[in-house]
């Protein structure tokens, strides 16, 4: 049965795909994340392990969300490999496992990626697709990634 939430089932159908693109971007950014925290090392090695365990830990979350959002809204979540690659905007290497300060540039750029993302989005869902709910929602995930962008960018040197 779909849901009667006041938004048409052409809008909601925009919103899923949406939220799916959301969606796949935290599932890559969440495999980036353990990559490197399984391979980390030399300076600051046990904080960032720790920082990118706690964010892994958060986007691990924050996707399920995303998830149950999309049912919440009638719609399929994505759900494999394939189509993470296929649906996300952020780029993996395989093969390549950067320096530190690799890391820490790779993972910002790619929480402000995501952020510019959301912001794009979460103005087309109210404005476009008339869905206030998934707006605030997105709004909250973007606040998250502009922190967990802020406290990586902390650990950069200044050249």
């Amino acid at each position: 049965m779909k849901p009667d939430l006041g938004i048409t089932q052409k809008n909601l159908t925009a919103v899923h795909k949406i939220l799916n693109g959301v969606l796949a971007d935290g599932n890559i950014l969440y495999i980036k994340l353990r990559k490197f925290h399984w391979n980390l090392s030399g300076d600051n090695f046990m904080e960032l392990h720790l920082l990118f365990e706690d964010q892994y830990t958060q986007v691990g979350e924050a996707v399920d969300e995303v998830a149950e959002r999309i049912s919440t809204l009638g719609g399929t979540a994505i759900g494999t490999s394939i189509e993470f690659a296929k649906e996300s905007q952020l780029k993996e290497t395989p093969g390549k496992v950067p320096d530190t300060q690799g890391m820490l540039k790779e993972l910002v750029a790619d929480h402000e990626t995501i952020v510019k993302s959301l912001r794009d989005n979460l103005d087309k869902v109210e404005e476009d697709h008339n869905d206030a709910g998934t707006a605030d929602f997105l709004n909250g995930l973007m606040q998250e990634h502009e922190k967990m962008a802020w406290k990586l960018r902390k650990y950069f040197k200044e050249s």
